[in-house]
């Protein structure tokens, strides 16, 4: 495991999405905090989904900042979520927007910065030549994890999505409705049924880790 030596490389803005955000808005710790978060060997090591998170949070924080907005200890953090967590109504996503907006905070600018745990990764191993000797289980297991997650949302948002449409062209009379995509992996040898994040979390099926 090494991280990047060179500090004068390190300081350079690069070409990516991430190096760009930084560059924008004025986040100069933030390469060194990837790598040392990433790099660190304990159990504190941060995942890059965990690390994208963080350049979010940083990158809205700067935005309220921009707008001359006063926040407490968590409050980023709470309306980060509130904004992308996938467990938060659309209403209150929506109330959440608007609050912002009416604060003068550019809502769209802001969520246009953010980043994906792969951008994150690319800048890490790309842009900052920082490196771990091998995947651990762990990090393998979140990938996947944040690999499924992303399909079953983007499923659930194209299944909104096209609803929506048909009902707003009267080809579909439907009322407020919701998405739920469930994905459903079942084990041959015992036919015992897991959700796919239920699967990953407990490393197997019982059948085999008993």
């Amino acid at each position: 495991m090494s991280e990047r030596t060179s500090e004068e490389g390190r300081s350079a803005t690069c070409g990516c999405k991430v190096g760009r955000i930084a560059h924008q808005h004025g986040l100069s710790k933030l390469d060194d905090e990837l790598v040392r978060y990433w790099t660190d060997r304990t159990d504190e090591r941060y995942s890059t989904r965990e690390l994208a998170e963080h350049v979010n949070q940083q990158v809205l924080a700067a935005a309220l900042d921009d707008a001359g907005l006063q926040y407490k200890d968590g409050e980023v953090e709470n309306t980060y979520r509130l904004l992308t967590d996938d467990d938060v109504s659309s209403g209150t996503r929506v109330q959440t927007r608007k609050e912002l907006e009416r604060e003068g905070v550019p809502v769209e600018d802001v969520e246009s910065d953010f980043v994906s745990h792969q951008s994150v990764y690319n800048h890490l191993t790309d842009c900052l030549e920082a490196e771990l000797e091998t995947p651990s289980d762990e990090e393998r297991l979140e990938r996947s994890r944040d690999k499924l997650g992303a399909l079953r949302n983007r499923t659930a948002a194209v299944t909104e999505d096209t609803i929506a449409q048909l009902a707003r062209s009267d080809v579909l009379d439907v009322g407020e409705f919701n998405v739920v995509v469930n994905v459903t992996i079942t084990c041959e040898e015992c036919k015992t049924q897991y959700t796919s994040r239920d699967l990953l979390e407990q490393g197997g099926c019982d059948c085999r880790t008993e």
